[in-house]
């Protein structure tokens, strides 16, 4: 926890000198920072009430009117008609919306110069970690989707499952080398037609995986289903069963087999949910000390 506050008041720190915030005119404008961005969420909004803006910003009701007012003086916004007379919703006048442009066409230029010697791959990568700061810190964050895996797909899946065994249930290098060669067997052998890995991601970061391999004869292997924890309760995981089971189903493949572990509950309940059984139940130290596994069927 210690590591982590340090880390983020190092980067609060960091981003109010990158991002300009501590200026007392932002961008070169007339404007603060939080006059530019009331003025944004007006530019935004078709109509929109004070209160809405008090509570999307978590500014004082105060002085959010003060700055209203400068607005309104400025000929930036109009008041409407409201339902409730004391409620008069707000819109952005065509002279408010040149300001607004303009700001914003600096803005953008200014974050482009910023960011202007990342190559591609950087630039992903930032927009990536970016996301998953915003979705780990409670903000807002995009639906999520599933696609078929890529080139580069493996590796992270393979780490990011190894990590979070380690840290959640104690299995170590046996679980690594386990994921390690299951990816890389997946990629070498892969038939298509007959094997599929999806991947799920949420604001362009991956968010969860699952594969089906070929288990010879007519039987289909889920393998490696995984969710990040901090998207866990979308319903990913089932979505990701869901299309094993439609693969293998299409596939022509009579049943669909997986292993698992007692401990993996939240894994257990979506196997369950899809209408897979327990077989065969049966301990083993592959992972460093002694766990329960288990092996689930069900019959296409």
């Amino acid at each position: 926890m210690t590591d982590a506050v340090v880390a983020l008041r190092a980067f609060n720190r960091f981003h109010t000198r990158f991002s300009g915030a501590l200026d007392a005119h932002y961008m070169h404008s007339e404007l603060s920072l939080a006059e530019a961005r009331l003025l944004y969420e007006i530019a935004h909004r078709d109509a929109v009430l004070a209160r809405t803006l008090q509570d999307e910003l978590g500014l004082d009701a105060g002085y959010v009117s003060r700055m209203l007012r400068r607005f309104e003086t400025r000929g930036w916004i109009a008041r409407r008609r409201g339902a409730d007379g004391r409620a008069r919703p707000i819109a952005i006048t065509a002279e408010g919306r040149a300001a607004f442009d303009a700001l914003d066409r600096t803005t953008r230029g200014e974050v482009e110069q910023r960011i202007a010697h990342l190559g591609e791959t950087d630039r992903a990568a930032l927009v990536g970690a970016l996301k998953t700061v915003e979705a780990l810190l409670g903000g807002s964050a995009p639906d999520w989707s599933i696609r078929t895996f890529r080139v580069g797909d493996m590796g992270m899946i393979a780490a990011r499952q190894s990590i979070l065994y380690a840290e959640g249930w104690g299995w170590g290098r046996g679980m690594e080398v386990l994921e390690g060669e299951i990816t890389t067997g997946f990629l070498r052998n892969f038939k298509p037609g007959r094997e599929q890995c999806w991947v799920a991601e949420r604001g362009s970061v991956m968010a969860g995986s699952v594969f089906v391999v070929d288990g010879g004869g007519d039987v289909a292997k889920l393998r490696l289903l995984y969710v990040e924890p901090w998207t866990r309760g979308l319903g990913i995981g089932a979505a990701l069963v869901d299309e094993c089971v439609k693969f293998a189903r299409a596939a022509g493949y009579a049943r669909l087999s997986l292993w698992t572990h007692s401990v993996l509950e939240s894994a257990r309940r979506l196997y369950a949910a899809a209408g897979m059984e327990i077989v065969k139940v049966e301990t083993h130290d592959t992972f460093g000390k002694p766990e329960q596994g288990e092996i689930w069927e069900m019959v296409l």
